[in-house]
């Protein structure tokens, strides 16, 4: 049993690497083009400052076209696109690429809904004393939606390092393509328990760190 496990150590841990590479470049990302995507979803809703409503049906069309895609078939079916982005269709490097495009609408839906919780009251106090939208949207809303924006970020942070896994079956490392090469094919259990172990304490500390960083920034609590 150790000899497997001692075997597979380097691997293991490049596996991880590359894993934490995936997010790395991801999330950032996911979280740089989401926020403003799901605030323009949420100020172009009908009901919402700017009532664009057509403008709001073509971009929401397109934010659920995205999302309603299966990670697996998402990848497969970008693949030209990754290439032309990253020069190749596999590699850690390329698996981000579907992961970021799945990321992204999926981040923005998580704001959009964040924004709609803000109390409607403390907006339309600072309207009533002369605030513009911009100030509105940056110094009412995102300061009242900060927990839950810190709090989406963890939910996608462990959500993704669960897609990062799906690459593994296209080619793109990490933790996925370790687990088939030592779960599938050689069936070594040894060395998937301790790598299934590892990431349940991945996830455990993904989650525990957003869920500090939520209570430091809750207002409420």
């Amino acid at each position: 049993m150790f000899d497997n496990i001692a075997t597979a150590w380097p691997e293991l841990i490049q596996a991880l690497l590359e894993t934490l590479y995936m997010l790395i470049l991801t999330i950032p990302i996911a979280v740089a083009i989401g926020t403003p995507l799901g605030t323009i979803l949420f100020l172009t809703r009908p009901d919402s400052f700017l009532k664009w409503p057509k403008f709001y049906l073509i971009l929401n069309g397109f934010v659920n076209l995205i999302r309603s895609f299966p990670f697996l078939i998402l990848m497969i079916a970008i693949i030209p696109f990754t290439r032309l982005v990253v020069g190749t269709a596999l590699g850690t490097t390329a698996a981000t690429v579907p992961m970021i495009i799945n990321a992204v609408p999926y981040f923005a839906r998580f704001i959009e809904q964040i924004l709609l919780d803000v109390n409607r009251g403390v907006v339309e106090a600072a309207e009533s004393m002369g605030a513009n939208k911009f100030q509105i949207v940056w110094k009412v809303l995102y300061t009242e939606a900060r927990s839950g924006i810190a709090n989406a970020v963890t939910i996608v942070t462990v959500s993704f390092l669960s897609y990062s896994t799906v690459a593994g079956l296209v080619g793109g490392g990490g933790i996925g393509d370790f687990a088939i090469r030592y779960g599938y094919y050689r069936y070594q259990t040894d060395v998937m328990f301790v790598t299934i172990v590892i990431m349940v304490l991945f996830v455990q500390v993904f989650q525990f760190t957003g869920n500090y960083i939520v209570r430091k920034l809750d207002k409420r609590l």
